[in-house]
């Protein structure tokens, strides 16, 4: 009997005894390909003895030291590694220990900011329908989720949300990407109007949507639109990158792909690649000056601060991907992933959709595809696909509510950066069984 409160107490998980390169074993013995590197977490694979030596030896130097004393090498090390890497704006660097922790340091940093600027009315967060963006209160109330907020809904703080830039079903008949973007950017304008620009603090966004709604990306020109929005009326952009970050989708930074800049940016899944807890809030030099020339100190702090066993194990795994050219093999071997994931699922019956970037893919699943019309949401279809993901030896990662948060049907697959084109053809192959079994298995209604 396992002591574990589990996620699902009713369906205890598998004992995973290993891991070694893209794959899991468990106690029995079977192998499991990470076609999602668990949460998109899992960027260079498992057991990689580079990052292993580094971390033991760092805990043999020092395990830990809190930051209100000492800083430490691998700390200031990942730092450095992380601004050369950044566009001149974002220098400065903020390490925690998770993507919901960096998120709730990011709107308290940018809260902050607006206070030392003595406008200390702003207080509003403005967010996206559809977003996810940690699992704590501060993160969960600004995530846009209906199916994720539900249950935790009086707690939460008030925020608004916007409109998504999901175009596959949120696109008006007959409109542009231009004209699309332009209509979703006057709706944060006018947003941010009817509350009152004075009592904006920030608009937080997933550059690359992840778990909520599978790997979607905006329409050519929507956060360059967003941008100016933000600029006209002292509101502090925050994207957010703890899934889509660091190579993930084929760019170091996901923004790149995007022309702009962010005032604050937060990563995490793919800092320390699993390895370590470990989290970071990138700001720039405006918010980290202003801070610094007020009061002097971000009034913020966490005991896992910077820790230096974790800074160590993110340092090697960024260090690993610059030196491997790992971004541009994400972005190769994602090219080849959405070909092998057209090439199976283009006459698919029930797979309206397969997006994303570099090794950040996702397929979408209807009954019908002309219409689309999503599956009832109390089949569970996401979670049955996963089930018998599992029997055949693929993790995969899906999600339900992708289109309005309570329909849809999504699977999204993030594979380690160290994949390799045989492992790619395995994993699609798996998942369109796994995807058969489960709708051939669903109740006749």
């Amino acid at each position: 009997m396992s002591h574990i409160f589990h996620r699902n107490p009713q369906s205890p998980p598998a004992l995973a005894m290993r891991g070694e390169g893209s794959f899991i074993w468990d106690a029995e013995g079977k192998r499991y390909f990470d076609g999602s590197g668990g949460a998109a977490v899992s960027c260079i694979g498992h057991a990689h003895p580079e990052v292993i030596d580094a971390v033991v030896a760092q805990m043999r130097k020092l395990e830990y030291a809190h930051t209100s004393f000492f800083t430490s090498e691998p700390a200031e090390q990942l730092a450095q590694l992380l601004a050369r890497r950044s566009p001149p704006e974002l220098k400065h660097v903020y390490f925690v220990s998770s993507g919901s922790e960096s998120i709730e340091a990011a709107l308290k940093m940018a809260r902050q900011y607006h206070v030392e600027r003595g406008e200390s009315m702003r207080r509003h967060t403005l967010a996206r329908l559809l977003s996810y963006h940690g699992n704590t209160l501060g993160a969960l109330g600004i995530g846009g989720h209906k199916g994720r907020r539900a249950l935790y809904q009086p707690l939460l703080a008030d925020t608004r949300h916007v409109s998504p830039c999901f175009a596959l079903h949120y696109r008006q008949e007959g409109e542009s990407d231009d004209t699309y973007g332009s209509r979703l950017a006057t709706e944060l304008e006018q947003t941010i109007l009817s509350l009152g620009p004075e009592t904006v603090s920030a608009f937080v966004a997933e550059t690359v949507v992840g778990a909520t709604a599978g790997a979607v990306t905006a329409v050519p020109g929507y956060f360059k639109k967003i941008r100016k929005i933000c600029d006209r009326y002292g509101v502090l952009l925050i994207l957010d990158e703890v899934m889509c970050g660091v190579g993930r989708t084929g760019t170091y930074h996901a923004f790149e792909q995007e022309g702009i800049v962010p005032d604050i940016l937060t990563l995490a899944k793919g800092l320390g690649g699993g390895y370590q807890p470990i989290a970071a809030i990138m700001a720039s030099t405006k918010i980290v000056g202003t801070i610094t020339d007020g009061t002097g100190a971000f009034q913020h702090g966490h005991t896992y601060v910077g820790h230096p066993a974790a800074c160590a194990a993110a340092l090697a795994v960024q260090s690993i991907i610059e030196r491997d050219n790992l971004v541009e093999r994400s972005d190769v071997l994602g090219g080849y992933l959405n070909e092998l994931l057209r090439a199976r699922f283009h006459d698919h019956a029930h797979v309206s959709d397969v997006r994303g970037r570099g090794l950040f893919r996702a397929v979408e699943l209807v009954v019908s595809r002309d219409p689309d019309m999503p599956f009832d949401p109390t089949l569970k279809l996401h979670a049955r696909i996963k089930h018998e993901a599992l029997q055949l030896g693929l993790l995969c990662y899906p999600g339900g509510g992708t289109i309005d948060g309570a329909n849809g049907d999504h699977v999204l697959l993030a594979p380690s950066y160290l994949t390799n084109r045989t492992e790619l053809e395995a994993c699609v192959e798996l998942l369109g069984a796994a995807i058969d079994k489960a709708v051939q298995a669903l109740p006749v209604k």
